[in-house]
């Protein structure tokens, strides 16, 4: 079954500490799980782009701060920027990005 992208989120982590390897070590376990869900994604400098089905961005945007959780009790912040087209054809990641690479 083929996914219809009709969003796509930017997230930010950002673990309340000035320990750089807390942060990356924070981070770096959303990323994991963000790998895991097997949605499309592109890390940045700030931030991380997902894309795919609205709904299920949703579920992994709502589990981010648990996800956090899991390994520290540094508390997170985590900003988001949704972009929703309820009939698709929202703009991709590569169509965003790649004539820049």
């Amino acid at each position: 079954m083929m996914v219809q992208i009709n969003a796509s989120i930017a997230v930010q982590v950002l673990p309340m500490t000035s320990d750089k390897s807390d942060v990356i070590r924070i981070v770096d376990h959303v990323i994991d799980y963000i790998n895991d869900t097997r949605i499309a994604y592109q890390v940045g400098a700030f931030e991380t782009t997902l894309e795919g089905d609205y709904d299920q961005l949703m579920t992994i945007l709502k589990a981010l701060p648990l996800v956090a959780a899991e390994i520290t009790d540094i508390p997170v912040m985590i900003y988001s920027k949704i972009n929703m087209s309820p009939h698709g054809n929202v703009l991709t990641i590569a169509e965003k990005t790649d004539k820049y690479r």
